[in-house]
């Protein structure tokens, strides 16, 4: 049994709080908000995760020095626009060789650092991992069979947060790819809000086939480039991600995108979602890594155009479709 430190109370948290707790270990989990710990213990419910009773025995607090001491683990589950923050009020308690196993996904738009550079920044005592995958909180509260990736710089430090984490339902392998996980992780948000536009435009599955392989195409070049390696993005951190994101009403991304497809605004979108929505925040520093790394990016420069542009959403699939004519896989030689 370990003592575990969850690091931020949104539905993914918590449901890798119940995963854990039914794994057999002690669960504490954070929040910066008192009125969210005060309704988590008076409740034992999540908003967002109706079917979820979460245990008596597990704890809620809001004061992060409680939430980290003595934890064999602590699970970064804040969304990425928090990250940085959240890392600083956590660095006066983050003991030697702590590990913190990083679940949100995202870039940051300043820096174009990953989430785990900035926690290796901002916690240098710390052993930074991360975990991602095609894992719907919804799905995984419910114990319905799911599979996702540790990566770490270790593989001692792997397949200990692997020992944790697996279950019966929560099969969990193993990478030291963590940039080519976190790439993925993060940029194929990108793509499922244009997965989600194309919906909002009527338009079939033809579509959104296009859009997840030459998404992926576009997401693996540009972390090849960046130093992944080409079977991170073909496993479940890549393709694997990629396609649940795109096909599930449970993902926010899809969600808003097909908002937006349909002629909201961007802002309007997120609204309506009501949830942090992290594919809009990703979109622009993918852009940007883009464009460092000298990597035609057409699908993820589209979606910027019409996040933050004003640009028509049909407009913007009729230029991806009338773009110069190329090869497939252009490196392929000819005989």
């Amino acid at each position: 049994m370990a003592e575990i430190g969850i690091i931020g109370s949104g539905t993914w948290g918590i449901a890798l709080a119940s995963l854990l707790h039914n794994n057999g270990h002690q669960i504490t989990v954070w929040s910066a908000f008192k009125e969210e710990i005060q309704m988590l213990k008076s409740t034992l419910s999540c908003r967002n995760l109706p079917e979820l009773r979460l245990p008596q025995d597990m704890k809620f607090t809001a004061d992060i020095q409680t939430a980290m001491d003595k934890k064999n683990l602590l699970v970064m589950a804040v969304p990425s626009i928090y990250v940085r923050e959240t890392a600083k009020k956590m660095r006066p308690f983050c003991g030697k060789a702590q590990i913190v196993v990083n679940v949100a996904k995202g870039i940051e738009a300043d820096t174009l650092k990953t989430l785990s550079q900035i926690l290796e920044e901002e916690l240098p005592d710390a052993d930074v991992a991360v975990l991602s995958g095609p894992s719907h909180a919804e799905e995984v509260s419910r114990g319905l069979p799911t599979t996702c990736v540790a990566g770490a710089r270790t593989r001692k430090t792997a397949e200990y947060i692997q020992n944790l984490f697996m279950s019966p339902v929560f099969r969990t392998y193993i990478s030291p790819d963590i940039l080519g996980i976190e790439i993925g992780g993060a940029l194929k948000n990108v793509i499922a809000l244009a997965a989600g536009i194309a919906d909002g435009l009527g338009y079939g599955d033809n579509t959104k086939a296009a859009l997840i392989t030459r998404g992926m195409y576009e997401i693996g070049r540009l972390g090849m480039e960046m130093g992944g390696t080409f079977e991170t993005f073909c496993g479940l951190t890549g393709i694997g991600d990629l396609i649940v994101t795109c096909a599930s009403m449970h993902s926010r991304n899809r969600r808003a995108g097909i908002l937006i497809g349909k002629g909201c605004t961007m802002e309007e979108a997120m609204e309506q979602v009501n949830m942090v929505v992290e594919g809009v925040y990703s979109a622009r520093a993918g852009l940007a890594l883009a464009e460092k790394y000298g990597v035609p990016m057409p699908i993820i420069s589209e979606v910027n155009h019409v996040l933050f542009d004003g640009k028509a959403a049909k407009e913007a699939v009729s230029d991806l479709m009338l773009r110069d004519k190329t090869a497939e896989s252009p490196d392929l030689p000819w005989e």
